[in-house]
């Protein structure tokens, strides 16, 4: 999809960047949620897994109680994610098992799932992208980072 729309430079250095970055943030999730949604994911679902999993985020493989998540986790959910209703929904599928103190577990089918769909991403990546190369990425990410740092905020180490 192209932009329909042609603005000038003038224009665009004129309009204020939050009302950007919230649209370009709502279209994006939008489209990754979609995404996830048609293999039948849910994007807190693929999080849980990950932050579940010793082969992607978690550090140790322990076992983590919905709170310990969701704490993990509070700087990208969304008012609507309810992350014990996931957790339900992943122990049905046998993706998790829950303990006697509550915490959840991946099982080897919940890693091979969350692997499956981590696997979709490069495909994703490159819809979302079109049009779009590396260095004008980069750019954009270069100029976002300038100006959290002009506002104050801590770039954060990827």
């Amino acid at each position: 999809m192209t932009v329909d729309v042609q603005y000038t430079d003038e224009e665009l250095a004129a309009q204020p960047v939050a009302y950007w970055t919230k649209l370009a943030y709502e279209a994006t999730i939008g489209f990754v949620r979609r995404k996830q949604a048609e293999v039948g994911f849910t994007q807190p679902r693929f999080w849980m897994l990950r932050f579940l999993s010793v082969n992607d985020v978690s550090e140790d493989g322990q076992g983590r109680s919905v709170e310990e998540l969701r704490s993990a986790m509070v700087s990208f959910l969304r008012p609507e994610d309810d992350l014990a209703a996931e957790a339900e929904v992943l122990l049905a599928s046998g993706w998790v098992t829950r303990d006697g103190e509550g915490r959840l577990w991946i099982t080897e089918a919940g890693d091979a799932a969350r692997a499956g769909l981590k696997d979709r991403a490069p495909e994703w990546r490159v819809e979302l992208h079109d049009g779009i190369t590396d260095a004008e990425y980069a750019t954009t990410l270069r100029v976002l980072m300038r100006m959290m740092g002009n506002a104050g905020a801590t770039v954060p180490a990827i």
